[in-house]
């Protein structure tokens, strides 16, 4: 059996990576009979190859005759557009799975890490929403610890890569490194040799939108609504990799050999972790590799049942596109894949 496949989104960062992950080679758990690619006004008619094959972006509509024959489809695409695009896509009797903010909340709609919580994809309605990248690194990481010693409380400072923002912060960041003098109007400051706690918009709370992100999705996806958390996210000019800092308070101590053990034998982590040999995972080392890597595994001194580690991924692949290609697989692994007639209306209104 082969699935149709839809991109929304295919000349964007995430789509582009998503389709990048096809051209590397074939993925038993995700037979791809056929492709089609959609984009925006702007980017309908432009021409992409893919395996070697010319394809033709379609302009995306939230029409659902557009999508009809499609299987899965993976949306990256606005917050705005994806309240409309992801519906439609569901009631065409495909699955999407949403890369924006649009649906991650929603308590109809799951939120879907497949290490972590894969049984919630089961009781989709045509939509399952992807966390954000910084999220998503982080809940695969901690999970395997979390499920042998309960984590009580989370404090993570992230450095997040430029490419989260988009091409555009990417393109800024590479002007400013060739002309420190280059303007910015991506971000509210230079990106080029500077750091600033700012991802997102402000809230009322004095949160970033970001941080808010972090907590709300991670509670969600590990179903612990009242899991202490909190979060302080950086912009660093890096151009792809995201990196944590995390201190965890565990429900009892945890040697960090035990938390290596657990962490070495978990499905999609790889530790690296020998300080006394500088070895630790970088963004550099990560850009374009699927795991999550996890190191610097110590005891926190400032509590008798902390924990420390340091977690960097490749944002753009397991942080956005593996994900989804990964609930792709669980769904069709499982015969999960919903037709319209079995879609609650209600949630697509």
């Amino acid at each position: 059996m082969t699935y149709s496949i839809g991109v929304v989104g295919a000349t964007g960062q995430v789509g582009r990576e998503f389709l990048r992950i096809l051209e590397e080679g074939d993925r038993p758990g995700l037979p791809v009979g056929s492709l089609r690619l959609f984009a925006s006004e702007r980017s309908g008619g432009k021409r992409i190859s893919v395996r070697g094959t010319d394809y033709t972006v379609e302009v995306a509509r939230p029409d659902p005759r557009l999508y009809d024959g499609l299987d899965f489809v993976i949306s990256a695409i606005g917050d705005i557009e994806a309240k409309t695009i992801a519906p439609a896509v569901a009631r065409a009797g495909a699955l999407d799975v949403d890369k924006s903010n649009a649906w991650r909340m929603d308590p109809a709609v799951p939120l879907v890490v497949p290490e972590v919580n894969p049984e919630a994809a089961k009781h989709h309605n045509g939509i399952i929403a992807g966390p954000n990248c910084s999220t998503t690194q982080m809940v695969v990481a901690l999970w395997p610890i979390h499920r042998v010693n309960p984590i009580k409380r989370i404090i993570v400072d992230t450095y997040q890569a430029v490419s989260g923002t988009g091409w555009r912060a990417v393109d800024e960041l590479q002007a400013q490194i060739q002309d420190p003098a280059a303007s910015h109007t991506v971000y509210p400051h230079q990106i080029h040799l500077n750091v600033f706690p700012e991802i997102g918009g402000l809230k009322a709370d004095g949160l970033y939108s970001e941080e808010r992100k972090m907590i709300d999705e991670t509670r969600k996806i590990f179903s612990a609504p009242d899991l202490a958390i909190s979060a302080t996210c950086v912009r660093v000019p890096v151009a792809v990799g995201h990196s944590e800092a995390i201190h965890l308070e565990l429900d009892r101590p945890m040697t960090p050999g035990d938390a290596r053990e657990i962490l070495r034998e978990a499905p999609g982590i790889v530790v690296v972790d020998d300080p006394s040999r500088s070895e630790y995972p970088t963004p550099l080392d990560v850009t374009g590799q699927d795991p999550v890597y996890v190191g610097r595994i110590r005891r926190d001194p400032s509590h008798p049942s902390g924990l420390a580690l340091w977690v960097v991924g490749d944002n753009l692949r397991k942080g956005a596109a593996l994900n989804a290609i990964q609930v792709f697989e669980l769904v069709a692994r499982n015969g999960w894949l919903r037709r319209p007639s079995q879609q609650r209306q209600e949630v697509h209104a």
